[in-house]
């Protein structure tokens, strides 16, 4: 499965988890998860390459109890544990 379709897929996980995703560009180095207003957010840097896209993705996610239980493709899931081992 290439990049895009990973990164797609951790997306469409956060905003079923209730993340509001927005899409913008932001120098090409920014993105992440934060707390707007009492919700959730979750910044996608248009203006990034894909890789730190899926990377500040991949941060943004892989400690969050509430992916627990649901369907992840095994790449994902894969780049989400190692994600996560990797900055305990």
């Amino acid at each position: 499965m290439d990049l895009s379709n990973r990164l797609e897929h951790l997306l469409t996980l956060a905003e079923q988890i209730g993340i509001d995703v927005r899409a913008e560009p932001m120098g090409g180095a920014g993105g992440g998860l934060c707390r707007l207003r009492g919700k959730q957010v979750l910044f996608v840097d248009t203006a990034a390459d894909l890789e730190i896209r899926y990377e500040r993705t991949l941060a943004a996610l892989a400690a969050l109890p509430e992916l627990e239980g649901r369907f992840i493709l095994p790449e994902v899931r894969r780049d989400l544990e190692l994600y996560h081992r990797k900055n305990l």
